[in-house]
Parts: C-alpha cells; structure tokens; sequence
C-alpha cells in the first residue's frame, strides 16, 4: 500500500479542476449564436486527438515502466498492461450495453431506454465519456509522479474546452436554453472528479497493481476514442479535416508530455 494518502487528494482536486473545463468551453454559448456541424467535429477530433495522447505517453509508457522496475522483467510488465488496457476496454463496453444512452448522431445505445427522457439518455453518454478521464487523471498521480499527474490534468482540461463547447452547442440544437444548456454541460463534466477519486483510490490502496492500473485507465479511454469520438466525427463529409484535427490534439499534447512532464 502506498504511504502518501495524498495521492487521492492530488488525483481528486486535479480531475475536479479538468472536469469544471467543460463549463469553460460551454460558456461560449453565452457569447457566440451558433457553431457549425465541421467546427464541431473538428473540436472534437482534436479533443481525442490529446486522449490519445495521453493514453499513450501519461498512462502505458509509465505504466510499462513501473512494470518492468515491479517485476524486473519487460516481457511480464507488458503482459500485465495489456492486461490492463483489454479489461478497461471490456469493462467499458459492458457499461455501454446495459446502460441507455444517446449520441446526437450515432443515436441511441444500450438497453431499452423507452422510458427515458432523450436529454438523460444523452447526460449518461456525456458522464460515460467523462468518467474514464477522470479516472486517467487521478491514476495519472501512481507512485507520486506529481508532474505526470498535473500533464495529464491538463491535457484533459484542455480537451475538455472545446468538448463543453460542442455538448452545449448540441443541448441548444435541440431547443434547450442557453442557461440549461450550460448548466448540464458543466455538470457532466463532474463525472470527472468521481473518476478522479475512483482512479487515485485504485492506486493508494494497491501500489503493486500500477501497471494493471495504468493499463486499465488507458483501455478504457481508447475505448471511448474508437467506439465514441472518432465515429461521431467522421460520419459526415470531413474526414480528412477531423484526421488532422485528432493529429493536431494528439501533438499538442505530445509536446506538453516532453516539455512539462
């Protein structure tokens, strides 16, 4: 067991701060009349474009690392973070079919949700997105890497700008008040400290399963990116643009990672 509690407390604050981002890109609608359907999908590309990011460099490269300083062997901390990143993934897609939810485009998911309002069913889609980043950020913090903890945060921060932005957008389309619309975009961005707390906790009470955890973290954002984002961003015309966007996201994350981290 690690001895520095703090950790939860670094991993809980940090991910609170990177979920109220999503209320800063939602203000935006106070400001501007509307955004179009290309602007959105190229927000958020380059919104996954810096989970991808992230996914590879704040959460499998730490965690092969401290596999391998665990178990003394490459081969076996590999065996172990694949682990990880399979069962975050499989985990997620269960989630996925039995909770309803809804996608402004790819419609809805899950069990029968008859018996639910449309706007929840999109609210439980939004916290299901926000929930695994939350949890990277506040794994992000294993072994008191203080500096990736923060990287992390604030990679997710900033893709969570032009996501609030984008999910209030969509709540206006559909003929909801600017005010509501703000206030429930920023309230799914308060998935993210649950995550926080969930992920520190994982890695205050189980030091030794850091790799696993990591690992685990990392699945399950990668599972949002390839089953959620991208095909919400490449149903129209703009592939390419939304291709380079997620590459644009996936850079500017990279150099904060190599400069900060």
């Amino acid at each position: 067991m690690s001895a520095d509690p703090s950790i939860i407390w670094l991993g809980s604050i940090s991910s609170l701060l990177a979920g109220l981002a999503t209320g800063v890109g939602a203000l935006a609608i106070f400001l501007v009349r509307t955004i179009t359907h290309k602007l959105q999908d190229g927000m958020l590309a380059a919104a996954a474009g810096v989970m991808l990011a992230a996914s590879f460099f704040s959460l499998l490269l730490p965690g092969l690392e401290y596999g391998e300083t665990i178990t003394g062997h490459t081969w076996l901390a590999a065996l172990i973070v694949i682990f990880g990143v399979l069962s975050g993934a499989a985990a997620l897609l269960y989630v996925h079919q039995k909770l309803p939810h809804q996608h402004f485009e790819l419609g809805r998911e899950g069990s029968d949700a008859s018996y639910i309002r449309g706007i929840w069913l999109f609210t439980i889609a939004i916290t299901l997105h926000n929930f695994p980043e939350g949890m990277a950020v506040g794994v992000g913090f294993a072994g008191g890497d203080v500096r990736n903890g923060y990287v992390l945060a604030m990679g997710i921060g900033l893709q969570n700008i032009p996501e609030g932005l984008a999910v209030a957008f969509s709540l206006l389309a559909i003929d909801y008040s600017r005010l509501k619309a703000f206030t429930i975009a920023l309230l799914t961005g308060l998935a993210e400290p649950i995550g926080g707390v969930f992920g520190a906790t994982l890695v205050w009470l189980a030091e030794p399963l850091m790799p696993w955890t990591l690992g685990f973290a990392a699945g399950a954002m990668l599972f949002i990116i390839s089953n959620e984002i991208i095909p919400e961003t490449h149903h129209r015309q703009w592939k390419i643009m939304s291709t380079f966007c997620l590459l644009a996201g996936f850079v500017v994350m990279m150099f904060l990672d190599a400069t900060l981290g």
